[in-house]
């Protein structure tokens, strides 16, 4: 064996497990697995779980909070601030800032990323180039699926589509957009379902990010998915203007995205941030509805989407502090409801993404994250080290006061 993890707590009110890897595969799981191995990891009834899924991330535009703040806190001045600097991000620029939330976001347990990367005709492919080096240089830390997103709209930014076309040759593996910020919605949308038919590859859209439900058009996304029968294959950001609806539309419109298998990805930590900015009293969440999206059947994944710029400006890349930011914002700390919680930003994104070798099972990928509890349902609400991180079967975070053999 390559490594053997031993006495961990995979489930609760359950024996501990002691789980072999070889290969980069998890080959056992049992009770007392007899053997030798490169490393042993004495988990000592410390909880294992599934590597962490990071489904929504902005790399190329991190950690620039101090050049140029967003002294009103609204997504309007978010997006004019973000465009102004990036046409002065150079290469090295976009190289070091997006390494280093990398390094975060990997040194607390994420072994897959799905980050957007942005072009258009002012700054022109400088960050896409860079992001797309470093998921070739941290290939054997983490997972990467690039997104080609055109932040500043297509139609309204002359010479974007046919940089869409560019960025998919160049090795993007999501078509992105962002219907609400270009005109016409729809037809934003009919464009990114004809690149990625073309490429035969996912879509991944910024949906209905405002905090009216004035303008909406997940329904058409909804409608044109199954049609084009790319279910399952579509995922959504944000979607925040869903909370204005009233129960009658909001039921409806859920069920059709259900029906549609539209993936959708939370962004707590920034939504919360940006939205109601406006509200002078009753001031709302402004955040997608996440228990009404899950009790209908979508699959529903939590993600970071900035760290420390204008859209976001603080955290530290820690999918698991999103999560619990999410717990009181979408009532989700019930008994019933906490255990729904971790899967959002492990299983589900893993099935939003596409993983097929993801799991804690025996012939799985053996990308696991050993945390710092031992009691799993409190995996969430302990906020706990990442002890190890385990990506293809190698350790690639050693974080341990406990006894570690190695053989």
């Amino acid at each position: 064996m390559d490594v053997l993890i031993k006495k961990a707590r995979l489930n609760d009110n359950e024996a501990l497990q002691d789980i072999a890897i070889d290969n980069g595969v998890i080959t056992n799981i049992a009770p007392n697995i007899v053997g030798s191995a490169k490393k042993v990891i004495e988990a000592n009834g410390r909880v294992v779980i599934p590597g962490l899924v990071e489904s929504h991330i902005h790399l190329d535009k991190a950690l620039i909070a101090d050049r140029e703040p967003n002294k009103s806190g609204t997504l309007k001045e978010a997006i004019e601030v973000t465009a102004k600097l990036k046409p002065t991000f150079t290469e090295e620029d976009v190289y070091t800032r997006a390494k280093q939330a990398l390094d975060m976001i990997i040194r607390r347990g994420a072994t897959t990323v799905r980050t957007h990367a942005e072009f258009d005709p002012a700054q022109g492919f400088t960050g896409f180039k860079m992001i797309m080096r470093l998921k070739e240089e941290y290939k054997d830390l983490i997972d990467m699926q690039v997104v080609a997103f055109p932040q500043e709209g297509i139609f309204k930014a002359p010479g974007t589509e046919k940089m869409m076309y560019e960025a998919m040759e160049m090795g993007a593996d999501v078509v992105g957009g962002i219907p609400y910020n270009d005109a016409p919605a729809n037809d934003h949308i009919d464009l990114i379902f004809e690149i990625a038919k073309k490429y035969d590859k996912d879509i991944d859209l910024h949906q209905d990010f405002a905090d009216e439900a004035d303008d909406l058009s997940i329904e058409y996304l909804c409608e044109k998915t199954m049609k084009e029968g790319y279910e399952g294959r579509v995922s959504v950001g944000h979607l925040t203007a869903l909370h204005a609806l009233p129960k009658e539309e909001l039921d409806r419109i859920i069920q059709l995205m259900a029906k549609a298998k539209i993936n959708v990805m939370p962004l707590p930590a920034t939504d919360l941030h940006l939205g109601a900015r406006n509200d002078e009293y009753n001031v709302r969440r402004a955040v997608t509805p996440i228990r009404k999206l899950r009790d209908a059947g979508v699959n529903v994944c939590l993600a970071t989407n900035n760290i420390r710029n204008a859209f976001t400006p603080y955290g530290n890349g820690d999918l698991i502090q999103i999560a619990m930011l999410a717990v009181p914002v979408g009532h989700l700390g019930g008994a019933d409801d906490l255990p729904t919680v971790l899967p959002m930003i492990t299983e589900n994104p893993a099935k939003a993404l596409g993983l097929k070798d993801y799991g804690l099972a025996i012939g799985k990928k053996a990308d696991l994250v050993l945390l710092e509890t031992k009691v799993r349902a409190n995996a969430l609400i302990d906020i706990p080290e990442r002890a190890y991180v385990i990506k293809n079967g190698r350790v690639t975070v050693e974080i341990d006061t406990h006894i570690t053999i190695n053989c």
